[in-house]
């Protein structure tokens, strides 16, 4: 895959893209996860879900780049 790609005349790179599907994604869980009452056990949800967003994002940009 290209390290980055033309989008309206501007170069974006494409751990960008990667980055925005992961948000998308974060947001899917996070209601899975909200309705299944996991953030019941969770000490601190916000902090939960940060470290899941960067985990599931470095995983992804580890997959891209290799």
């Amino acid at each position: 895959m290209p390290r980055e790609f033309a989008l309206l005349d501007a170069l974006v790179p494409t751990l960008f893209v990667v980055f925005i599907l992961c948000i998308a994604l974060q947001a899917v869980l996070n209601g899975l996860l909200n309705r299944l009452g996991v953030y019941r056990h969770v000490w601190h949800p916000p902090l939960f879900q940060v470290s899941l967003f960067v985990c599931m994002f470095a995983v992804c940009g580890l997959f891209i780049l290799n």
